[in-house]
């Protein structure tokens, strides 16, 4: 089983911002204990991140036939965008939302998510967990995919 972690904006600046609300673990120490735990669990993970909208609908498109689920935190894109809400729609890969503050006891504009309707859940509030609690997740969609 093939599991993309996509990430986007400012997640490449874990550890140093905020870490009152992020944690301390910079993406690389995240990708680590996920990467460790899924060689446990028999899966196949690759992680990426970007700044660029772009670039995550471009990964999200060129998913489709090559993972079996996408994990993403779209960070600040989860409020914006449009596009990457209309590529998750368009390709057959189920995706997961996950964030790692609890963004519903955030900033008012945070409380709404334009990919949740297009994902098959959202994972937020566990810090680096939230990447770990995703790859349980991935698991259950696959099978429950199988079941289908």
């Amino acid at each position: 089983m093939r599991i993309l972690f996509l990430n986007g904006p400012n997640l490449n600046l874990l550890g140093t911002r905020e870490p009152e609300k992020y944690g301390k673990l910079t993406l690389a120490d995240i990708e680590a204990r996920v990467r460790a735990k899924a060689v446990g669990m028999g899966l196949d993970v690759e992680f990426r991140q970007t700044n660029i909208e772009g670039e995550l609908v471009t990964w999200i498109q060129e998913a489709q036939g090559r993972f079996d689920v996408i994990v993403l935190n779209a960070a600040a894109y989860t409020h914006t965008s449009v596009a990457i809400r209309d590529a998750i729609a368009a390709v057959q890969v189920p995706t997961i939302e996950i964030h790692l503050s609890n963004v519903h006891a955030r900033e008012e504009f945070r409380h709404v998510s334009l990919i949740a309707p297009v994902c098959r859940g959202q994972i937020a509030g566990f810090g680096a967990g939230s990447y770990e609690l995703a790859l349980e997740a991935s698991v259950i969609v696959k099978v429950a995919q199988k079941g289908a």
